[in-house]
Formats: structure tokens, sequence, C-alpha cells
């Protein structure tokens, strides 16, 4: 229930203040607005002032919603009403009404990305855990205890690091674009600076998931503490306790929960897993317990498991912002996501980033849920990006498209004619569909666990 009232309230959000924006900008320009419609179908609720004012209304299918404009192209016009007819409206009146709505949408992600740096929130702190081997982060040369201080794109011009959820947001937007960072590390005290170039080029951004997430290697420092413990489950049959201290498995050393992890992981072989000694303290007691982690399929690969929670909260710090400290990191979130946004498109269309990226309305509802638990101001803003820049792009039925047209109209002095309008309709509608049916089959994809 909380993920279907998340996912309504952020469709809601997202589609009132994309519309607001082409209703303001409209009425602004003189333009006649007859209906401001959140949700299509069925009229459930509507208000009207007066009989010449707009009509607000809420619809049955909350999936979108529209502003309908006066317009000679879609009826009769009283010939008193032709001026306030949009497409009687100089052509600059025009583009500034169907930019407006993307253009709102990408205001709000900076206002949300804002409020969210001026409230404040805990956040690991950027101290790192034991890469896994062959990452790019084992190869770069961190390790355990290493704490990342600031990150540049060039080694020359550097940005100081709050917290890990700001390093992994960088990072995701680099290895998007498929670019290497430099970062700034000390140790765990602050001293010993130095730095590093992590080559998150090198994992070629087909597909940002869990998967080439394992493969950049960073996690933040987390002691190796066993937390809940699955019922039955191969934790649970070894003698495993919630709240033990992993000290050693097969006689190596465990350093952090990172390295416990990739241990469990890794103690498998081709005909079933492998059983390890383990040595645990438990209310001040040292143990040896041999345990066998249960083989289980990810992807392609086969790991253990051990089906307990491993490691402790890592360290936190509370990360907030000044006014327009703040404003200026939403503004500067706002336009380094889009330009990943647009990144990720351009690499998807030339084939250097995979189609399993686009992600539909069930992953959107299933992050809106988990959001409104932690973050939802976070989330709202990276989806208001995504709706901003995916309406601007150049594709007729999206507000983009109707740029395009008003720019060869701009260009050539003379409107698109009816007869392209209605083919590339058509030829956009077609794109849009097989967008949505391919989000959709990576959503279910994606949640059933069949990749």
């Amino acid at each position: 229930m909380t993920t279907l009232l998340a996912f309504l309230l952020t469709l809601a959000v997202l589609v009132v203040v994309h519309e607001y924006g082409h209703y303001r900008v409209a009425r602004a320009c003189g333009v006649k607005v007859l209906r401001f419609s959140v949700g299509f179908g069925k009229v459930i609720w509507r208000r009207q002032s007066h009989p010449d004012a707009t009509e607000f209304t809420l619809c049955a299918l909350p999936l979108g919603g529209y502003v309908r404009m006066l317009d000679e192209r879609e009826g009769p016009v009283d010939p008193a009403l032709r001026s306030q007819a949009f497409n009687n409206r100089p052509l600059r009146q025009r583009v500034a009404v169907v930019a407006a709505g993307p253009l709102a949408n990408l205001l709000l992600a900076v206002v949300l990305f804002a409020g969210a740096a001026w409230v404040g929130s805990n956040e690991p702190k950027a101290v790192l855990g034991t890469p896994a081997p062959d990452s790019v982060a084992a190869q770069a040369g961190l390790q355990a205890g290493d704490w990342v201080r600031a990150i540049s794109a060039d080694g020359q011009q550097w940005r100081d690091l709050a917290s890990y959820t700001e390093l992994m947001s960088t990072l995701l937007e680099s290895t998007a674009a498929g670019e290497s960072v430099h970062l700034d590390v000390s140790n765990a005290e602050g001293h010993g600076r130095r730095s590093v170039v992590l080559d998150t080029g090198r994992l070629g951004a087909a597909t940002i998931d869990a998967a080439s997430l394992r493969r950049l290697g960073l996690t933040p420092l987390s002691e190796p503490i066993l937390g809940k413990i699955s019922a039955g489950g191969a934790a649970e049959q070894a003698g495993l306790r919630e709240g033990d201290r992993v000290l050693a498995v097969d006689s190596v050393p465990v350093t952090d929960a990172a390295a416990l992890r990739e241990q469990i992981r890794r103690s498998v072989q081709s005909d079933g897993p492998l059983k390890s000694l383990w040595v645990v303290e438990r209310a001040g007691q040292r143990l040896e317990l041999a345990v066998s982690p249960r083989a289980v399929k990810d992807g392609e690969q086969t790991i253990g498991r051990i089906e307990a929670m491993v490691g402790s909260a890592p360290a936190m710090v509370k990360v907030s912002r000044g006014f327009f400290e703040g404003l200026t990191l939403g503004a500067q979130r706002t336009w380094s996501v889009s330009w990943m946004t647009l990144k990720v498109f351009g690499r998807m269309l030339i084939g250097e980033a995979s189609l399993k990226n686009l992600s539909g309305p069930l992953t959107i509802a299933d992050y809106a849920g988990q959001s409104a638990r932690s973050g939802l101001a976070q989330y709202l803003g990276f989806l208001a990006v995504s709706l901003g820049v995916l309406n601007l792009l150049p594709l007729p039925m999206l507000d983009g498209g109707h740029l395009m047209y008003y720019l060869f109209e701009g260009l050539s002095g003379r409107p698109v004619s009816e007869w392209w309008q209605t083919q590339l309709q058509r030829a956009g509608a077609l794109i849009l569909m097989l967008m949505m049916a391919l989000a959709l089959s990576n959503d279910v994809v994606r949640l059933t666990g069949l990749h």
C-alpha cells in the first residue's frame, strides 16, 4: 500500500508541476486555457469559477494530465477570441508555453535537491570498506579504511565530498558518461593524503545495475558483525547468532563486512558450497563454527549466501547546507543529472549503453515506495529531472517535438505542414509505445529477477 500511495503521490506532484508550467505561461502570454486536467478518462471532480474561466478537473485514470488551450486547429473559435487562440500567438510565445512544462519540472528538481540539502540528513561517511578483488576500486589501490575527501574530473579542480552518498551519486554520473575520476584520499583519521584515479570508464556503462556497482567495488566501512538471521538459513544451521563478530574465516583475518561478504560470495565451487571454519566473538568468548553457505544463482554466476545480514551500520555524518550553498547544490545536481540522462540516452542510441537502463512504472512505483521511507525529496528530484529531460527529447508527441516544429518555422518562415505533422505524430507514437513496452519489460525482468 505504501508503494502504491507513494507512486500516485510521485506522479501527481510531477504532473501538476509540469502542467502548471504550461498553464501559467499560457495565461501570461494571453492564451485562453479551457481545461487543466490531472489524469485522463471520466471526470470525478471539477471546478470552474465562472463559464469563461479555466475548468480544473481530476479524472479517473491518474497517469498523466494535460492543459487544453483555445486553438483553431482543434475546432471553431469565436472571432472575438481569435487573438487568444494558441495557434495565433507569436512564435516566441508558443515556444515559451511549450517549454514551460519541462522547465517547471527542472525547477522543481532544483528546489527539491536544495530542500534536501537545507534540511540535511544522516548519511554514511565516505570511509571505504575492502574493495572486491579485481574491482575498479581494488585496481586503483583503494583499501579498507580509506576516507575519500574530494573528487575531480581532471585532477585539477576538486570538489569536497560530505558523505559516501554524495560520492556514489557523482560516480554513477561518471560511470554513465564513461569517464574516469580522480579521488583525494586519506586514512580514516585524515592523515596521509594521496590521489588515485578510478577508471569508471572501464565499466563500459552498458547497464548501471547491482552487478556494475559490484565491479566498481566501493562500499562504506562496516564492522563484520552479523545482523538478523533468517530462520532455517545456512547461518542459523551453522549456529551463528545475531551480534556475532566474525574474526576470521579459514584462518584468514576478517577486516570488515565488505571483505566478509566477498568471502561468502566466493565460498562455492562447481558442485556446491564449500564448508569454512569461522572464528567468531560472542559475549567476550571466541567460538569456532563450521559454516556451509548456500549456493544460489546470481545472474549467470553461482555465489554463496548465509541468509543473514552481514555488517553493522557504517559511521554516519550529518550533512546539511546553508541557503545559498543548498540552492547552488540543487542547481548543480539538476544540471549534472540532466546531462547524465542525455548521455545515457545518447549512448543507448549508438549501442554503447544497454537498453536495460530504461525503467517504467513498476520500477518507479517500487523506488517510490522505498523512497517514501527514506529520502523522497531526493528521489522526486531525480524523477523530475528525468521527466523534464524526456519531454525535451525531439520526438513528436513530446514537448521537444513541438519545439522542433517551431525551430523549423523560425528558420523557414513557414509552419510544418499538417501532412508532415500527422506522419511525424504517427512515427513518434510508435517510438514512444516501443519505449514504453521496453521499459515495462525491463521492469518485469528487474523485479522478478529473470535476468
